[in-house]
């Protein structure tokens, strides 16, 4: 009997160890924070896709048949074969070449600018003390609820008397730095930035320029992708300023865009043509950095 029970037993120790170890593919995934979404989640994401996809797939269209076509009811809901002629018609109209190198290097800047001095600024306001800290945070702040219109006559005289009317310098200087990208990077600074390790790095000797290069800026780098995207995006399509500083002579896309089409009927086919030719590059921006802006999403709205 005893050498019965050996078997038994152990096979009953076996069988429990099983039961207590293992867990189910489901219970798993929901302890890695991986699950599944439910067939709703997917219909909702999959509309959701469709109709923010379908206008720039309606921008195509139009782009590539002859406003004749598009003026039908119903029009066209497939692309035709015109795309290319509408592209040459507005690069004839209006010098897109120019207008697309102007608006890469006024956003490159801007963008640069940008992250960089908000970073910079974010940190101090986020982790140094000093003497009028939050009345200054709040003075930042505070600008974002004036109206980018009051200052456009006074903005627009003191470029003027710099020379810089109708100069590309004229778009970039007001831009360099943001109160939002301020803003946005203090908060970021304060939930993803401990303590402990400014602490470490003054102890190890780090001067304070130190410390912002080589811990600062890695634990920023998703926060700082997410505002370089929405500085790019918002540099690209920015139109009012724009418009009053500079000439057709010397436009960005959106002054060129402004002047496609012209005549007693805009044809709204060049109009479209040239409209996908300057969206381009802010697709492909958004592919390079479309991880990072997740990231960064997801990283600032994790806390702890």
């Amino acid at each position: 009997m005893t050498v019965t029970a050996g078997p038994d037993t152990t096979r009953t120790h076996r069988v429990s160890t099983r039961t207590v170890t293992e867990e189910p593919p489901a219970r798993r995934r929901t302890r890695r924070g991986v699950t599944s979404a439910g067939p709703l989640a997917c219909t909702v994401l999959g509309v959701t896709a469709v109709l923010f996809v379908l206008p720039f797939y309606y921008m195509i269209v139009a782009a590539s048949r002859p406003m004749s076509e598009m003026a039908q009811l119903p029009p066209p809901m497939t692309p035709g074969p015109l795309l290319l002629d509408n592209i040459e018609k507005a690069l004839a109209q209006q010098d897109l070449g120019l207008a697309l190198a102007n608006t890469f290097f006024v956003a490159g800047v801007v963008t640069v600018s940008t992250v960089l001095l908000c970073t910079l600024a974010g940190f101090a306001f986020a982790k140094l003390r000093f003497r009028g800290r939050t009345q200054l945070f709040g003075l930042a702040v505070g600008t974002m609820m004036i109206p980018p219109s009051l200052g456009v006559v006074p903005l627009y005289s003191l470029m003027v008397a710099l020379g810089l009317a109708g100069n590309l310098a004229s778009v970039i200087l007001p831009s360099l730095v943001g109160a939002f990208g301020v803003f946005f990077m203090r908060q970021y600074v304060v939930q993803a930035l401990p303590d402990e390790l400014l602490d470490a790095a003054k102890i190890d000797g780090a001067t304070m320029l130190r410390t912002f290069w080589s811990v600062v800026l890695p634990i920023c780098r998703p926060g700082m992708a997410v505002l370089a995207m929405l500085t790019f995006m918002t540099t690209w399509n920015d139109f009012f300023w724009p418009v009053i500083t500079l000439d057709s002579s010397n436009p960005t896309v959106q002054v060129a865009l402004a002047n496609l089409g012209t005549g007693y009927v805009p044809d709204t086919s060049v109009i479209m043509a040239g409209t996908l030719v300057g969206t381009l590059p802010v697709i492909v921006v958004f592919l390079l950095l479309g991880r990072q802006i997740v990231g960064g999403i997801i990283a600032g709205a994790v806390k702890g």
